[in-house]
């Protein structure tokens, strides 16, 4: 849902990313810990925080400190998870500790979702470039 009232606009997506940051607290990565919201008319419909898949150990990080090439992201984890329920994330919104990459950003624009609110810029910018090409709202907002 998005409120023509812009205050009333920005208090829920502040909201919606103080939410995704608890979210966050739950990955048990080491180096980063991201959280993520999918909400559509104004409900959470989906959540996730990056990890390792269902099944295998928690440990994100190798022996060197290096993440494993199998660690979710945590758009990706709610993406998927609402892939396996009866709900679709089409017009829905995004809300991200952490903008997406480019393969994240690619699921995003698939999965329908058509706007993204971020908290802090990842290293490579590529990801919010392809959203913002493809008609996405992108918005950040550094502190939730």
């Amino acid at each position: 849902m998005i409120y023509k009232d812009s205050v009333k606009q920005e208090r829920y997506d502040r909201t919606y990313l103080k939410m995704a940051s608890e979210w966050a607290s739950l990955s048990h990565c080491s180096r980063k810990q991201v959280g993520a919201l999918l909400v559509k008319n104004g409900m959470i419909i989906s959540d996730g925080y990056n990890g390792t898949p269902s099944g295998f150990p928690n440990e994100c990080e190798d022996e060197n400190g290096d993440t494993q090439w199998y660690v979710l992201h945590a758009e990706a984890n709610a993406i998927t998870k609402i892939a396996r329920s009866n709900n679709s994330a089409e017009g829905s919104t995004l809300y991200i500790t952490l903008s997406p990459c480019k393969d994240c950003a690619k699921m995003i624009l698939q999965a329908g979702i058509k706007r993204v609110v971020f908290q802090t810029g990842y290293k490579d910018k590529s990801g919010i470039d392809f959203l913002t090409s493809a008609g996405i709202e992108i918005v950040q907002i550094q502190e939730p």
